[in-house]
């Protein structure tokens, strides 16, 4: 179990305004008012007003946490608002760090919060980390990740990390300068990432929104403890919650030595891969535009139009006339008998992603002059079929 000391160190005074506020957290024994000056005095940056920044963030700023740094870039979409609660219908459109924000600071007038309206980079990643104490991590992609994971390091910060999919979330403290070597970090779990195509995105394999909460509630809880020094914090074990079960389990993590030192941040895109090298290889010469795939329908040329996406996405919408094979069809072989020998098969997903790895999954079966759509029928709707219902 990992004891460690306070983060922080403690603000001068409360103000009497401050006492009254608190004074749920300053009759528990273990926190009190020397806790409750250590949040005061902690500046704490979280990455993404997304699905667990949101509770993070009004958990924080409720709690009494001095200093809030927000990264995020993004504008509120009405698809955020079945689980990113920090924003509301008004917000719709609206920059997501200032919907953010104009909340944090409805909840609590007296946290300072700072905007960082950026793509966090490597460029910027480590000079912005050293402003704070500790930093959370909620975002929904590997690439930024190992960047938030490398740039800690190299920063010298704990961060606390958080996951979710579907109905699951995981949750961990990273610090690789820990005291009395407890120190590990992100790669020490995860060495590499997943082969791309391998793990779908919230955005195309969907998440139940109140598992957000969960998962956040965790976060904050973790982020309160180490600004405090109470308790044993998740450093050194990743703990898994399963929504369906309802179970909370952990699972020890160890320090691997065969970890290669962080010196230097990468080019994490590459790193990641958005698709693979197979998928990129049978994209290129074999990409149609919606425009050009209009035309190609249109002009009676035998085409079988392939949907390559869930069931459940089908029910929600679909380009007309196509047919639905999954993409795990096609891959594991029993989708290949369904696809019309005598017409050019044209795949497409949601973004494009998914139907380049089919794609090459279906030229490697002989389909030598199958194709794919580019931008999915996302950017088919945007260009051809505005009205389309988009999820």
């Amino acid at each position: 179990m990992t004891s460690l000391p306070p983060l922080v160190e403690p603000a001068a005074e409360l103000t009497r305004d401050e006492v009254s506020r608190y004074s749920r957290h300053l009759i528990i024994p273990d926190l009190g008012v020397d806790g409750q000056k250590r949040l005061k005095n902690a500046k704490v940056l979280v990455i993404g007003a997304g699905g667990l920044g949101s509770p993070t963030l009004l958990y924080l700023a409720a709690a009494g946490v001095g200093t809030i740094g927000i990264v995020e870039f993004d504008v509120v979409d009405e698809s955020n608002l079945q689980r990113q609660i920090i924003h509301g219908q008004s917000d719709i459109g609206r920059s997501k760090a200032q919907s953010a924000r104009d909340s944090v600071l409805e909840v609590n007038p007296y946290v300072n919060v700072v905007l960082h309206e950026l793509r966090l980079e490597p460029e910027n990643a480590v000079d912005l980390f050293a402003q704070y104490d500790l930093i959370l991590d909620g975002t929904d992609n590997f690439a930024t990740r190992y960047l938030v994971n490398d740039a800690a390091v190299l920063a010298h910060k704990p961060y606390v990390w958080g996951s979710i999919y579907r109905f699951e979330g995981q949750v961990s403290v990273f610090w690789e300068d820990a005291p009395d070597g407890l120190g590990l970090n992100y790669r020490d779990l995860y060495p590499e990432p997943p082969p791309p195509g391998m793990v779908p995105s919230c955005a195309e394999g969907g998440v139940l929104g109140i598992l957000c909460a969960s998962i956040a509630s965790v976060m904050g809880t973790e982020a309160i403890k180490l600004i405090t020094g109470i308790g044993e914090t998740l450093l050194g074990r990743l703990m898994v919650y399963d929504a369906l079960d309802m179970s909370y389990r952990t699972i020890k993590i160890r320090k691997d030595p065969a970890t290669p030192k962080i010196t230097e941040l990468i080019d994490y895109e590459a790193f990641c891969g958005v698709v693979s090298e197979a998928a990129a290889d049978a994209a290129a010469g074999s990409t149609v535009t919606p425009r050009e795939l209009r035309e190609l329908l249109d002009s009676g040329k035998p085409v079988a139009l392939i949907d390559v996406r869930e069931p459940v996405e089908w029910e929600i919408n679909h380009i007309e006339g196509a047919e639905l094979i999954p993409k795990s069809a096609l891959e594991a072989g029993a989708g290949l008998a369904k696809l019309p020998q005598d017409r050019v098969a044209v795949l497409y997903c949601k973004t494009g992603v998914r139907s380049a790895e089919a794609l090459a999954a279906v030229k490697k079966a002989g389909f030598a002059d199958a194709l794919h759509l580019q931008g999915g029928i996302v950017a088919w709707a945007k260009q051809l079929e505005p009205d389309m219902v988009m999820y």
